[in-house]
């Protein structure tokens, strides 16, 4: 009997999946994401795009510094500038690798470009060897190729090659092909580039019409030995392929697809929700592996079924995405040790710091619930690890009057170092507006909140109320997020999260200057 093959998992979540809009992550928060997505078993984390600022290569050369047990990406395009400096961010790391793109399409080529064929192949070739003049490890991407002819593109992935390309990445750049092209085109390259061997192929899929993990298994079915994926399916436009649903798909059906990964798959809903806490961008409920309804049954047919047989209605474990069997876990007597423990088996390994300020703010939930759930633990958890942000501004205490007939009131006290500063505000649509209202008199910051959203982390009316707020001020955008069984504390939360975000940028910013 074969062995099954072994398919590489490149996640772009820290490039492409950062391309999305509102969905940029400070240094401390890539850092975080690109450790738990090499103890999940990644095998390659592309970290940035070094070129593109200041603030992305210092991303790449700390993630290349500070993460071990996955090789760390940068990517350039096929220039001298680019290729250097994609080079100096990512040789501290242990295994390296650039990953340089140009592309390739006619449409490409006329109007983005305005190169001919034969420009193209010359500057796909100087840029391959520059890179490979800096490490064994070179990636080539011929962009939108899946648009590009086929005779063409053979030239051009075989002179990558013969320049010292090792793997070939084969970019659905816009979403157009479909999966019978996809298997198509991957077959073409495999039979008719003569130096094929030499390299891995590799498939990068975006999500425009909704096909991009089925492209990236056709890809695979086809003989490619990686997935360009991120956590979620984020990435520019509609995404990019899930990291999640590729993975799960090929374990679930080992039968069909004779493959495997080094994918941790229980780390997968722990690396969904800290993405979606860093990024700001929720997981729809009924997405595919790690969303709320995954493995939520209502129609009793269903329910009946899996009381008989769990394979029924259920292709997978819940326990092997990360999701728990038992939901009611801990209380008010519990401690540390049980609390860290509980973390642990959700996914997450708490610092000895962490675990003192996550420990505090379970003990403040456990006198206002009677029920703790894992959806609780994981809230607390996941707005401690996300923060990462110094609190210049911290909640004292708030007083809210409110009624149909008489003006919403807020009383606010916050602290400033040593220093109190309390506001009392009587305006607004509501006690909320109010809040709003009275932290900005209070911090002299002024923000337009763009979008605001709350959700609860459990059932129960006493569930915790997690709130997302994207605020902005001079022209950026800026995330907060909140947690609180109080919706009007959880809004005061997110919002001092967002001013202590304005606050720490700007310090950073004069700091360059």
């Amino acid at each position: 009997m074969n062995k099954p093959r072994a398919i590489k998992i490149f996640d772009t979540t820290l490039r492409d999946g950062e391309q999305s809009p509102g969905a940029s992550m400070n240094l401390n928060e890539k850092l975080k994401v690109a450790q738990l997505l090499a103890e999940m078993g990644v095998d390659v984390i592309e970290a940035g795009f070094p070129i593109a600022s200041p603030g992305d290569f210092e991303s790449v050369k700390q993630i290349a510094k500070t993460i071990q047990g996955a090789t760390i990406c940068g990517l350039a395009r096929c220039n001298d500038k680019d290729i250097d400096a994609a080079w100096e961010a990512v040789k501290y790391a242990s295994s390296s690798r650039i990953h340089v793109f140009l592309a390739t399409s006619a449409i490409h080529r006329e109007f983005k470009l305005r190169m001919t064929p034969d420009e193209i192949l010359k500057r796909t070739v100087e840029g391959v060897r520059r890179a490979s003049g800096y490490c064994d490890d070179i990636e080539f991407s011929p962009e939108d190729a899946c648009r590009t002819e086929y005779d063409f593109l053979c030239r051009v992935v075989e002179a990558a090659i013969d320049a010292g390309a090792t793997t070939i990445n084969i970019p659905d750049t816009v979403g157009y092909a479909t999966p019978s092209e996809i298997y198509d085109r991957f077959e073409m390259l495999r039979n008719r580039v003569p130096n094929m061997d030499k390299a891995i192929l590799s498939t990068h899929c975006h999500d425009d019409l909704g096909l991009a993990v089925a492209n990236s298994l056709s890809a695979v079915a086809a003989g490619a030995g990686q997935i360009e994926c991120t956590i979620n399916g984020i990435g520019e436009r509609a995404g990019n392929a899930a990291l999640e649903e590729v993975v799960m798909a090929m374990k679930t059906r080992a039968d069909f697809y004779d493959c495997t990964t080094s994918i941790d798959s229980r780390k997968l809903v722990p690396a969904s929700r800290l993405v979606s806490k860093t990024t700001g961008m929720q997981v729809q409920r009924n997405k595919a592996i790690v969303g709320r309804n995954a493995f939520a049954h209502e129609a009793g047919i269903h329910q009946d079924g899996i009381l008989k047989e769990r394979s029924t209605y259920e292709i997978m474990l819940p326990e092997e995405v990360g999701f728990c069997k038992t939901d009611l876990v801990l209380g008010k007597h519990s401690g540390r040790a049980a609390l860290a423990d509980r973390a642990k088996t959700l996914g997450f390994t708490l610092t000895g710091e962490q675990l003192q300020d996550v420990f505090a703010q379970f003990k403040l939930l456990a006198d206002k619930k009677k029920e703790i759930y894992d959806g609780d633990i994981i809230a607390l958890v996941q707005h401690q690890i996300s923060g990462n942000v110094e609190e210049k501004w911290i909640l004292v205490d708030y007083v809210v009057k409110s009624g149909k007939s008489h003006s919403p009131s807020v009383e606010l006290t916050l602290r400033h170092g040593e220093q109190e500063f309390s506001e009392v505000v009587q305006q607004g649509d509501g006690p909320i507006d109010a809040a709003f209202w009275a932290v900005e008199k209070i911090v002299g910051i002024e923000v337009v909140c763009k979008d605001f959203r709350v959700r609860s982390a459990t059932l129960g009316r006493d569930a915790i109320g997690e709130v997302n707020l994207e605020v902005e001020h001079e022209g950026r955008s800026y995330r907060g997020v909140g947690v609180s069984t109080d919706s009007v504390e959880s809004t005061i939360l997110a919002m001092l999260n967002a001013i202590n975000r304005i606050i720490a940028e700007k310090a950073t910013r004069g700091a360059a200057e």
